[in-house]
């Protein structure tokens, strides 16, 4: 018979409780070459990310990919690189850090929020094992990307799938696919928008500009872009901003193929060429700020449009660890506990399961 994990671990005097798992993309564990190759290795092979038959993906992948890029790439990290370590893992381990302090008074049961990150460290895995051992029978899991996407959010899923497929305890599921619309979320980036522009004291054009993905994934079902361009629209509905105000764009693509448009790097020249002279640029698919953002937007997409005869381009950060941003969370995952009985056990209780357990030949 197949040994699953979590065996020798389980205690039947142990107290049942909640797990939260956080989500991201991932990161390299340095801004080093050695590091990001490793990171972009497990990144592109996953075929959630690029759907291209597998021989032909390993050629071009490991061929051409993996000896070029990672070189390019780890310059961009250093670049953003803080001393505490990768942006978007800091950010995202404030955001658990805010979301465990405004739940601690608000949940009826002991709850445990974990980091888990699609690729690299901290992994899905070890979040997985860490709520395991925390004997978490209820587990709710948070992507945080607030657009669908089979690229990001569903790729999630498989791997915290993948992983529970090897534990003989697999804990009651609950898995947020999204929260594009969330008045919550809308309402925290109209007002990171208006704090911004209220401090700035000029009137620029504002754009948003989610991460792109192949125009082949839209064809074939995926909902992601037209997620995007409806919280675009309900953040210009809040904000009141007129049609020609406000723009949406794509960014971050990657090889040949058409991916969805307009390309971010593309429309910002086009805007500096016609006489806007001055941009905002906001990145609502983003949830913690990242290489994505403090790199490819807060100054190469700013050098491009200064360059090409704009007067400023300023980037407006993720939501991060906002306090807004985080009640938001908060109630994503209230509304999605208050699904389940607490269930709330008496203290004696797991003292008498242990020893009726033991009447019937358990050992502990």
């Amino acid at each position: 018979m197949p040994r699953y994990a979590g065996d020798a671990d389980f205690r039947h005097d142990s107290t049942p409780t909640t797990g939260v798992l956080l989500s991201n993309l991932g990161t390299p564990a340095a801004p080093t070459s050695t590091a990001v190759r490793r990171y972009l290795a497990e990144f592109l092979w996953d075929p959630r990310v690029v759907d291209v038959p597998r021989p032909i993906w390993w050629l071009v992948l490991h061929g051409f990919i993996l000896r070029t890029r990672p070189r390019q790439s780890a310059k961009a990290y250093a670049k953003v690189w803080t001393d505490e370590g990768s942006p978007l893992l800091v950010n995202t381990m404030r955001q658990r850090d805010g979301l465990a302090s405004l739940l601690d008074d608000r949940v009826n049961t002991p709850l445990h929020i974990e980091v888990g990150m699609r690729y690299a460290q901290p992994s899905i895995a070890s979040a997985l094992e860490r709520l395991a051992a925390a004997n978490c029978t209820r587990l709710l899991v948070l992507p945080l990307y607030p657009q669908y996407s089979a690229t990001t959010t569903a790729s999630t899923f498989d791997e915290v799938n993948r992983q529970l497929e090897k534990r003989r305890r697999v804990p009651a599921l609950h898995f947020i696919d999204g929260y594009h619309d969330n008045p919550a979320y809308i309402d925290a980036l109209a007002a990171s928008i208006r704090e911004h522009r209220a401090g700035s004291g000029r009137t620029a054009r504002l754009l948003l500009s989610f991460h792109g993905i192949p125009k082949r994934y839209l064809q074939n079902g995926d909902p992601y872009h037209c997620l995007c361009h409806k919280t675009a629209r309900l953040v210009a509905e809040k904000l009141q901003l007129g049609d020609d105000d406000w723009a949406i764009a794509f960014q971050s693509r990657l090889g040949r193929e058409e991916w969805l448009r307009p390309y971010t790097d593309e429309l910002l020249p086009e805007w500096a060429k016609s006489g806007v002279t001055d941009v905002d640029v906001v990145c609502p698919g983003f949830a913690a700020d990242c290489l994505e953002t403090l790199e490819e937007v807060a100054l190469r997409y700013r050098a491009l449009f200064l360059d090409s005869g704009g007067s400023s381009l300023t980037y407006i950060p993720a939501l991060n660890d906002r306090a807004d941003h985080i009640r938001c969370l908060a109630a994503i995952v209230e509304r999605a506990l208050s699904a389940w009985d607490p269930g709330d056990l008496p203290e004696t209780e797991p003292a008498r399961t242990l020893t009726r357990a033991r009447h019937l030949g358990a050992q502990k």
